[in-house]
């Protein structure tokens, strides 16, 4: 028999049960829509999350400070540390929560003391006006700079460049407002930045939360945390008291967790596929059972046992592939709709695609074997005697 005639025929018989059809098929759709949802959000999450670590630069260091102790760090320390060992420039900051106020509006906010070359190691843009300059925080002034989600729950605009704005009793001038940040990792919309020096006498403070370096180059990242490493611990005397991050590391740990999750969530998937594929098998034997006469007089007149089992065969994956690719279709329609309420970018990668089809017709195969056998192995003498 050739391959498009038990095609035709495969199709003729499925056209003739088109709800069993269909619910045969449940089980596939349901397992490819699941498959190309959560693979191509969590590949999306994963471009996402790597970008935006990306912008920030492989070339940042981070040192949280986390002594129990107080720590005698000061900017001037903290600033010898630049054009050593592979450092390039630095920054530091402290942060702690307060509520921010202007005119009758007030707004629990994040207020961070930051030195002057925060905003060029964060990669923070600016809206409207200006970051601090040295001499604002040489100085002490009471200037602010404050996230765009803040300016526009306390006055109502981003143009807000001038207006004064209280914290802990303190009038602060706003010099500079900051882009709405796009970022799953930090945010800053909701801040209010001022000069270290600043927060350290209003919260009377003289500790430090963090150093932020910038390495020379990429290649130099290594150097660089050997640097603060050595600092960290001269100034400390426990690594238990800090810790350094490397942007490069959280890349890589990023990538290997995201690569775990995305084999755990396909595996959780492809178990509708294989209960979709007992569906099939099940089905097919009770095809099977109902076509028995008409398997013993295709033998009667000649049909060999190949052809049997490649017709049945062909009804198995045929089932199976049409539910892959109706489940395809939904995911596609699916992504779209969750691409506007995640706000990420997802598409459907073609690797996606071939491997959710791929998976379909080789469950169509598997399970619809063990049928196919069974019709091919009917003697002609019984089938044709079955009621």
């Amino acid at each position: 028999m050739k391959f498009s005639q038990a095609l035709k025929m495969a199709f003729m018989s499925l056209k003739g049960n088109k709800m069993r059809s269909f619910l045969t098929m449940l089980g596939i759709i349901i397992g490819v829509l699941a498959v190309t949802l959560l693979i191509s959000i969590v590949q999306g999450a994963t471009s996402e999350l790597t970008g935006q670590v990306e912008d920030l630069g492989s070339n940042l260091l981070i040192s949280q400070i986390t002594s129990p102790k107080d720590v005698y760090l000061t900017i001037d320390d903290v600033e010898e540390l630049e054009g050593v060992g592979g450092v390039d420039i630095v920054a530091a900051s402290k942060s702690s929560n307060a509520t921010a106020k202007a005119g009758t509006e007030n707004e629990i906010a994040t207020i961070e003391g930051v030195t002057e070359k925060y905003d060029v190691i964060m990669k923070l843009d600016m809206l409207n006006g200006r970051f601090f300059a040295s001499m604002d925080v040489e100085a002490k002034t009471q200037n602010a700079v404050i996230g765009h989600e803040l300016a526009m729950d306390l006055y109502g605009t981003t143009n807000c460049v001038g207006n004064s704005i209280n914290v802990k009793g303190k009038d602060f001038t706003v010099i500079g407002v900051l882009e709405e940040a796009d970022s799953m990792i930090t945010t800053t919309d909701n801040t209010v930045f001022i000069p270290l020096l600043t927060y350290q006498r209003m919260f009377n403070d003289k500790q430090l939360g963090a150093i932020y370096v910038s390495a020379a180059s990429p290649d130099a990242v290594d150097m660089a945390e050997e640097t603060i490493e050595e600092f960290m611990l001269k100034e400390l005397g426990d690594e238990d008291y800090y810790n350094v991050i490397n942007q490069s590391a959280i890349l890589e740990v990023m990538d290997k967790m995201l690569g775990i999750m995305t084999s755990l969530l396909t595996g959780i998937a492809a178990i509708s596929l294989v209960v979709g594929g007992i569906g099939i098998m099940n089905i097919m034997l009770v095809s099977v059972s109902e076509r028995t006469r008409e398997i013993g007089i295709r033998k009667a007149i000649g049909a060999q046992k190949g052809d049997i089992m490649t017709q049945f065969l062909i009804e198995s994956v045929v089932l199976s592939v049409a539910g892959g690719l109706i489940g395809l279709g939904l995911g596609i329609v699916g992504l779209m709709i969750f691409e506007q309420l995640m706000n990420l970018d997802l598409a459907l990668t073609f690797g996606t695609a071939v491997l959710a089809i791929g998976f379909s017709a080789g469950v169509g195969i598997v399970f619809g074997i063990y049928p196919a056998n069974k019709a091919a192995n009917l003697k002609p003498i019984d089938a044709l005697r079955y009621e």
